[in-house]
């Protein structure tokens, strides 16, 4: 998504290395601010000294993020108190899916989807993402309804979202959003399931010739 990185802000869990300063600092980029454990010497001072944003980019430098220790509580602000609740950390094996479509998916849309829909309980709810070769290719978030994700994805994600799959937060709760993702060329979903509409979001799924899963547990990041 390149117009909304414009003045964006990136994260690393693993130290930034001179590879990856260089692709950063590709003319036409503009960063405010990057956040990673650590900074090779070199990456640093390309960082610093090549782009034109070198004078005002924030490098912060947090060694923290490489403690493998979990953090297991989330902390809301609500009017008069503080929300305490356990982060989103159980585990979520694969030998508890279920494929419930006539098609399953095959070995490169499993690993899309696994990967798929780790990423979605990061973001916010309601939160539709198309995933491909290992990267995500459009995001979908935070919209009042899943089918308003699901163009946002299509919308964000443009060409590259031709073979791509889709992971959502939730169940679809009518097929209205599996006919949208179809229209842009995903063949694989993974989804918690749920809905009172089961039936027609996986009917849905087999008339495109989609495959679909479901995890029977949702994400609902808020």
């Amino acid at each position: 998504d390149p117009v909304s990185a414009f003045g964006s802000i990136l994260g690393f869990n693993r130290p930034v290395d001179r590879a990856t300063a260089e692709q950063l600092s590709v003319p036409g980029r503009f960063i405010e601010a990057i956040i990673a454990p650590d900074y090779e010497a070199d990456a640093f001072q390309i960082l610093t000294t090549e782009p034109k944003w070198k004078a005002n980019v924030r490098l912060l430098k947090c060694p923290a993020m490489l403690d493998p220790r979990p953090v297991t509580h989330d902390y809301r602000r609500v009017t008069g108190g503080l929300l305490v609740q356990e982060r989103d950390e159980d585990e979520d094996p694969r030998s508890n899916w279920q494929v419930v479509t006539a098609r399953h998916p095959n070995p490169e849309e499993y690993a899309d989807l696994e990967f798929g829909w780790l990423v979605s309980k990061h973001v916010k709810s309601n939160a539709v993402l198309f995933a491909k070769g290992g990267m995500l290719v459009g995001v979908g978030a935070g919209q009042m309804s899943r089918l308003d994700s699901a163009y946002l994805a299509s919308h964000k994600s443009g060409d590259r979202s031709q073979g791509s799959v889709c992971a959502s937060d939730a169940f679809f709760p009518f097929r209205d959003g599996i006919d949208q993702i179809h229209q842009s060329g995903v063949t694989a979903v993974i989804q918690p399931g749920g809905s009172k509409r089961d039936q027609e979001v996986i009917d849905a799924c087999n008339e495109h010739g989609i495959a679909m899963l479901f995890t029977g547990r949702r994400h609902f990041r808020h």
